[in-house]
């Protein structure tokens, strides 16, 4: 089953910040190794992401991405085996300029032994008022396919569509702001195939049972977020951003985020962030229902549970020298660390034992580790 990504691990849709004027990316190559260790899962591998610009008004981009997970987290030893796996990700994308506006489109292919998404993309932005306001609005649509490992009969579809909204304003020369909105619906087997809730049960030695997680079809999400980056005088910056996020399974949750950028010279730039989380439980959300069939949706996935998230962030990138590779206009190298502190306040750790509903909180940390070079061409 696909596994949560590190930076998906929050149920915070993905907003854009403050963005300047229409332009296209640079032509660029990078290549990155990523890895996320904690709560018994690790998950690293490399990626490659190219853009070339043409004609001074197209640009094309392609990236491919690598997962290779394993996993012994505390929803799997409870329930079932630990498990490892390679999850591969390729994506296209398009840019036009055309005046003022831009447009863009994208398409998604990601794939692992139980679990195929596809999902592809069109955006569209447009300078205002002299380029101090810049308007985006998109569009996307999603298919995905979820199947059960050792069970060829077991297959169920998921229909995914994101619509967003973004402004960006340039306040002062050394003042941009940002808001953005967006909601997403999703259709179809919306659950872990293989997850379970627990319940009450006298006759288990253990004091209760196990039984599959049923969720709802359909769930729908709005996120808005405001942000802010002021620019100081010596070519530092801070940023800061507030998201707030609710859904129709019952879920709210707040995200704050602020960070600095100082540059060190002309070739050091040390960035640093905090990035504080609170959820609420979703309402069919329980960590031991009264008995089996207590409802009719249920659901015991941490990631539906009440819990806080702080994240503390340290970031370095350098310039390096020209070198003999006459291709390249500049390159740097650039290695940024997280370490993350998730406590849930009501999943309990049943591998402590103890009397049902007695267990000790759950909670856990992770390291994510991002190391890449970028090429300038």
């Amino acid at each position: 089953m696909r596994p949560t990504r590190v930076l998906a691990l929050l149920p915070a849709l993905a907003l854009a910040g403050p963005a300047g004027a229409a332009v296209l990316p640079e032509d660029r190559a990078d290549v990155l190794y990523h890895r996320y260790d904690g709560g018994g899962v690790t998950i690293d591998g490399p990626s490659l992401l190219v853009r070339k610009k043409f004609a001074e008004k197209y640009s094309v981009s392609a990236n491919y991405y690598v997962d290779m997970v394993s996993s012994a987290s505390i929803d799997v030893v409870t329930t079932a085996s630990p498990y490892t796996e390679t999850r591969t990700q390729a994506s296209l994308a398009v840019d036009m300029l055309n005046g003022k506006t831009q447009y863009s489109a994208s398409y998604t292919n990601s794939d692992e032994s139980d679990y195929t998404a596809n999902s592809a993309s069109f955006d569209v932005s447009q300078d205002l008022f002299g380029d101090l306001t810049t308007v985006s609005f998109g569009f996307s649509q999603g298919w995905d396919e979820v199947r059960r490992n050792g069970d060829d009969s077991f297959a169920e579809d998921v229909d995914r569509r994101s619509y967003r909204l973004g402004v960006s304003q340039i306040a002062t020369p050394t003042l941009m702001l940002g808001f953005g909105f967006e909601t997403i619906t999703d259709e179809g087997f919306l659950n872990n195939p293989y997850r379970s809730v627990r319940y009450l049960d006298p006759d288990s030695p253990a004091g209760f049972a196990f039984q599959p997680e049923v969720y709802p079809s359909t769930r729908t999400s709005n996120a808005a977020a405001l942000s802010a980056r002021y620019f100081l005088p010596y070519r530092a910056s801070v940023h800061g951003e507030y998201r707030f996020f609710t859904d129709t399974w019952g879920i709210d949750a707040h995200t704050l985020t602020a960070g600095y950028t100082h540059p060190i010279g002309k070739q050091w730039i040390l960035e640093t962030g905090v990035r504080w989380y609170d959820q609420s439980a979703a309402d069919f959300y329980s960590d031991l229902f009264p008995r089996a069939d207590a409802q009719n949706f249920l659901a015991r996935d941490k990631e539906l549970a009440t819990f806080t998230s702080l994240m503390l962030s340290l970031g370095a990138t350098y310039e390096l020298p020209r070198s003999g590779l006459k291709f390249l206009e500049r390159s740097t190298i650039n290695l940024f660390y997280d370490r993350i502190r998730f406590e849930y306040d009501d999943f309990r750790d049943i591998r402590e034992g103890g009397v049902p509903g007695t267990e000790p909180l759950y909670s856990f940390d992770a390291d994510v580790i991002r190391l890449f070079f970028s090429g300038w061409f």
